[in-house]
């Protein structure tokens, strides 16, 4: 075995459904998006005949801040029955390019979204997934393309009634210093969630340690540029651009997640709308699709199956 592919290799007890997921490796692809290459996987559907007709509807996972599209490699398999299927790398994080610190922002970040929409064939009408970071981006790329969009999901991203600090408690780089590590099983030993949690499905969180990665001058770094996720992120007005989606939405939160309360729950599935469901995932915390991975499968699975049956094209 090449030694790059022992390095990705999980070590941990895992079960059999996590092995048939991310053995379905999604294809790795580039899009250029003002001057910055995005990286993306896709999955191409199954050839089995599905219930929606002869061609398969889109969907698009987006990640966390400092995350990447393999945080999705055990989720986005179960979705080739009936989608084709991707995930992208924000620019900044994972094997997409870097721009200069100050042109981060949620508009670019939008635009890459959309280029990977059309790049992967995900049209007409496809479904966006955004968790946390990944949300808010969602959130503003709904509000300028949520007519092209069959519905958003919303995963635990922490947004706050306006007058609060949408900061509070949090440093301008969630990351921290980027270390460099001269080995890289020792790399991925100091991995860690953000915020700070215990997951109980540790095969998972090794995948993504081991994913994480990459090599330099002197050692092993993480797949982030520090500059990123600004504290000027901030600043920009999730909650209007929430307001302002024009497609069916969706919140789905961890029972015991570390950063969205009750109350920004109730706030956040407000702006959406009277309609749009606010869906609880038990006995998991902020990064719910790697605590209860099956029972957000189950749940997103659903309620993109009453969003297409409802449908009128």
């Amino acid at each position: 075995m090449a030694e790059a592919e022992q390095q990705l290799k999980v070590r941990a007890a895992a079960p059999d459904w996590f092995h048939w997921a991310i053995g379905q490796q999604g294809q790795s692809r580039h899009v250029k998006v003002e001057g910055c290459s995005i990286h993306y996987l896709l999955w191409q559907p199954e050839d089995s005949p599905n219930s929606y007709g002869e061609n398969p509807r889109g969907v698009l996972f987006v990640h966390g801040g400092g995350a990447h599209a393999h945080w999705w490699s055990h989720v986005a398999p179960f979705f080739r029955a009936g989608y084709r299927v991707a995930a992208i790398d924000l620019s900044g994080m994972g094997d997409s390019g870097t721009r200069p610190g100050e042109v981060y922002n949620a508009t670019i970040r939008a635009e890459e979204i959309h280029a990977v929409i059309e790049d992967g064939g995900l049209g007409p009408k496809p479904f966006l997934v955004g968790h946390s970071f990944g949300g808010f981006m969602s959130m503003r790329y709904a509000s300028l393309y949520g007519k092209n969009l069959g519905g958003m999901v919303i995963a635990d991203s922490p947004l706050r009634p306006p007058g609060e600090d949408q900061g509070r408690g949090r440093r301008a780089s969630p990351m921290g210093a980027i270390r460099l590590y001269p080995d890289f099983d020792e790399a991925v030993a100091r991995f860690r969630l953000r915020p700070r949690q215990v997951c109980e499905n540790r095969f998972i969180v090794e995948y993504i340690a081991r994913h994480s990665l990459k090599e330099m001058e002197g050692g092993w770094t993480w797949k982030f540029d520090s500059n990123a996720m600004s504290g000027r992120r901030f600043a920009e007005p999730f909650h209007e651009h929430l307001a302002a989606v024009n497609c069916p939405t969706a919140l789905f939160i961890g029972a015991d997640s570390a950063l969205v309360t009750d109350e920004m729950a109730r706030y956040t599935n407000g702006l959406m709308g009277p309609d749009a469901p606010l869906i609880v995932i038990p006995a998991a915390q902020h990064h719910l699709m790697l605590d209860q991975p099956l029972a957000f499968v189950a749940a997103l699975r659903v309620q993109l199956a009453n969003w297409q049956e409802k449908a009128v094209y």
